[in-house]
């Protein structure tokens, strides 16, 4: 198989010349963001399949997520700014920390009470639908990644030597802490809240169960594993940081004392993992370019793109997992559509 064949023939691709350091779909689905080194963030209408650019931030956009409505898109700039994107209305200003960097985003759709986060330093901050911050959850140290659990009861902030786990709508409740000394730079959640992992800088993860918070070591990797998430039914813990998709067992006593499932071998390193909504299937992106789908109980690979447009920095689905979004540290951004009327 041509290993450029779904690309070609169900992709849409562009070039931005920009560092891509983020992308998601709206909750919708009808929209694919990507936000750029240079400060844009650039939505395309996935109907009318056209491209709309928009200079938001004074700097690099260094967080991007769905919002909590439909439609909308969440920003964070390293010029202090929380921003909200509309394709319809264009974007607004939610919030500004003066020269501190908003590096994590994230949002709930509630019905009744919506939630967004936004991680500056060494602080969460939580903002309604309004914009008004509700509450404001400090660490010990820089926050280097955000989890919101499935039902938004629940906030994981991985930071230096451990991770917290907070209750969000409880005022006077502290934190769940879970240390292990050393840099973890992103977190995880099952999605029943059986554990918690996180990155570590030291080439390997980190996880605790729940609600006891016995440890887990996960080590091995050549490289740090940037991108890691659980399947949809947290059979699998999928991650970066090797030539290889390291997927662990998360069943049968696993994974601690079990060997990972390594899949779509290559003689790049994984750079991003992005697990579908729907299925215990993952999508990988390479150093190298290269992007594949893995199908974990069959063990077999779909590629999506060939190496050669540079180092995938962004990788994600849809929510209802017909679309794959991915860009590239050369600002090559494509969109492949995987459904049956492509």
């Amino acid at each position: 198989m041509n290993p450029n064949e779904l690309l070609e023939k169900r992709g849409a691709t562009h070039e931005f010349e920009a560092h891509v350091t983020a992308a998601c779909f709206n909750r919708a689905g009808t929209h694919f963001a990507v936000a750029l080194g240079d400060g844009r963030v650039a939505l395309r209408d996935l109907a009318a399949g056209v491209w709309h650019e928009h200079p938001i931030h004074d700097g690099v956009v260094l967080a991007l997520a769905p919002d909590i409505d439909l439609t909308g898109f969440l920003t964070g700039g390293d010029d202090g700014h929380l921003r909200r994107i509309d394709p319809a209305s264009g974007p607004v200003s939610l919030a500004s920390y003066g020269m501190k960097w908003v590096e994590h985003v994230a949002s709930v759709p509630d019905r009744k009470a919506p939630l967004r986060a936004a991680a500056i330093g060494r602080n969460v901050h939580l903002l309604d639908a309004a914009g008004t911050t509700l509450r404001t959850l400090a660490h010990p140290s820089t926050v280097s990644g955000l989890a919101f659990d499935a039902k938004g009861r629940r906030i994981a902030a991985s930071h230096y030597n451990g991770a917290s786990l907070w209750f969000v709508r409880s005022e006077n409740a502290k934190p769940q802490v879970l240390e292990w000394k050393g840099s973890h730079i992103g977190v995880a959640l099952h999605p029943d809240l059986d554990a918690i992992v996180t990155a570590m800088q030291e080439n390997a993860l980190h996880g605790w169960k729940l609600p006891d918070g016995q440890h887990m070591r996960m080590s091995g990797y050549p490289s740090k594993p940037e991108s890691l998430g659980f399947t949809r039914s947290g059979k699998w813990l999928a991650s970066a940081g090797a030539e290889a998709i390291i997927l662990w067992p998360f069943f049968g006593g696993g994974p601690m004392g079990k060997a990972p499932l390594e899949l779509a071998a290559s003689a790049s390193l994984v750079k991003r993992i992005a697990c579908h909504p729907q299925n215990d299937v993952v999508a990988a992106g390479y150093g190298d370019g290269m992007v594949v789908v893995a199908d974990i109980a069959h063990e077999r690979i779909l590629p999506v793109a060939a190496a050669g447009h540079g180092p995938i920095s962004a990788l994600a689905w849809s929510t209802d997992g017909a679309r794959l979004g991915f860009g590239t540290e050369t600002g090559f951004v494509a969109v492949i559509d995987f459904s049956s009327r492509a």
